[in-house]
């Protein structure tokens, strides 16, 4: 599969935009994100993620299988980031962590949020967005598997809480992933 045919297939997995969408050029939005991914990559903002809660949520798991999960996900990550013109924040990013079965699992990718201001305040943000990932866990042999998912953001100054939601089926998937990220420089 060609690179750019993957790309459009995960902007329309992650957003499950209708085919008669006429008035979207995908061509012109994959554009767009690998100019940011590249202006993000030259940016010297440095970040440093902390994983802080996996919550499994209870309206799709037995009690079984909860009480097995760790929802501590222990772990450390890495990072680059910035803020374009319109405060929107960018982010290059790898992360290893304890998963739901206490086994090692990494995530790694590109991730934007669309912030607005909270009070007209540029300090203080809140954004929702999205991140194109790979991850590597213990069941499918440690093999990069893509992962897109909506991601959701609360930061004051250099010190954000963000989110993704891992949706799925009965007893798998239907995780909230909570981590910090802090600005190093």
């Amino acid at each position: 599969m060609k690179p750019k045919f993957l790309w459009k297939l995960c902007f329309l997995s992650a957003f499950a935009m209708p085919a008669q969408a006429a008035d979207f050029d995908v061509d012109a939005y994959v554009d767009q994100v690998q100019q940011d991914i590249a202006a993000t990559w030259n940016s010297d903002e440095y970040d440093a993620y902390v994983p802080l809660y996996a919550w499994h949520n209870r309206l799709a798991y037995d009690q079984k299988h909860i009480d097995k999960y760790n929802e501590n996900p222990w772990g450390f990550g890495i990072g680059k980031s910035r803020f374009d013109a319109d405060g929107n924040w960018h982010g290059l990013y790898a992360m290893a962590f304890k998963d739901s079965n206490s086994y090692a699992e990494t995530f790694f990718g590109y991730a934007f949020l669309k912030n607005w201001f909270v009070d007209c305040n540029p300090d203080f943000r809140v954004g929702v967005g999205y991140t194109l990932g790979l991850t590597q866990r213990h069941e499918y042999k440690y093999v990069p598997l893509p992962l897109p998912l909506p991601i959701a953001g609360v930061e004051y100054k250099r010190a954000a809480i963000q989110a993704a939601y891992v949706p799925g089926i009965k007893n798998d998937g239907n995780v909230l992933f909570v981590w910090t990220r802090i600005a190093v420089n």
